[in-house]
C-alpha cells in the first residue's frame, strides 16, 4: 500500500529549495551591485582627473613663460655686469687657463646677455636654450668641478652653484618649449606652421 507524502515534507523542501535559489540569487545581486558601484566609483575618479589634468595643462604656456621671463632676466643681467668689467672676467678665465681668454670673455659675455634677452622674449627659444645648456654645463666643468663632482656625494654643493638655476631654466625650455606665449609661437601663428606636436601627429 502506497502511503501518500506528507505534506509538511513537501513544505519544507519546497521552502529549502526557495531559500537556496534566494540565496544563490542574493549573492549574484551583491556581486553584480559591487562591480556597478566600483565601476561607477573609477569612472568618476577617472573624469574628475581628466578635468583636473586639463586644467592644469592650461598653467604649462604661464610657467614657461615665468621661468623664461625670471630666468632670462637674470641671464641678461649677468652677461651685461660681464660686458662692463670684461677686464676682471678676462683675469678670472686666465685664472681657470682658458684659451683666448680676452675673446672667451666677450664671447661669453654676450651668451649669456643676448641670449638671456632671447630666452626671455622666446625668440629661438630651443636653439637658445641649447647654447645656454651648453654654456653653462661648460661653467660647471670650468669654474665648479668641484661642485660637478660633488652632484652625488653632497647634492646641497652642486645645487648651489652659480650655474645650477641658469641650467635648469636652460633644460625646461629645451626639452618643453618656450609655450605659446613666446615670439616663436606668435611667427609660428603668422607663418601657418603647425606645431612639432601636431606635425608628429599628422604624419602617424
Amino acid at each position: 500500500m502506497v502511503t501518500a507524502p506528507h505534506a509538511g515534507g513537501v513544505i519544507s523542501d519546497f521552502l529549502v529549495c526557495a531559500s537556496e535559489i534566494i540565496d544563490k540569487n542574493f549573492v549574484a545581486f551583491l556581486r553584480l551591485l559591487y562591480q556597478l558601484l566600483m565601476s561607477y566609483l573609477y569612472n568618476r575618479i577617472q573624469l574628475l582627473h581628466d578635468r583636473f589634468f586639463h586644467l592644469v595643462n592650461h598653467l604649462q604656456s604661464p610657467f614657461l613663460l615665468f621661468v623664461r621671463l625670471y630666468w632670462g632676466w637674470q641671464l641678461a643681467q649677468s652677461g651685461w655686469g660681464k660686458l662692463h668689467n670684461l677686464a676682471n672676467v678676462t683675469d678670472f678665465f686666465t685664472s681657470l687657463n682658458l684659451p683666448f681668454p680676452a675673446q672667451t670673455a666677450v664671447f661669453i659675455s654676450c651668451v649669456e646677455f643676448f641670449g638671456g634677452i632671447f630666452l626671455a622674449l622666446g625668440l629661438l627659444s630651443r636653439m637658445t636654450a641649447l647654447v645656454l645648456t651648453i654654456n653653462m654645463v661648460v661653467a660647471y666643468v670650468t669654474a665648479d668641478r668641484e661642485a660637478l663632482l660633488s652632484v652625488f656625494s653632497d647634492p646641497d654643493k652642486f645645487y648651489g652653484a652659480a650655474p645650477y638655476t641658469f641650467l635648469v631654466a636652460s633644460v625646461i625650455i629645451l626639452l618643453f618649449g618656450p609655450g605659446k606665449l613666446a615670439v616663436d609661437a606668435l611667427f609660428r601663428w603668422l607663418v601657418k606652421v603647425p606645431a612639432l606636436q601636431e606635425t608628429s601627429a599628422v604624419t602617424r
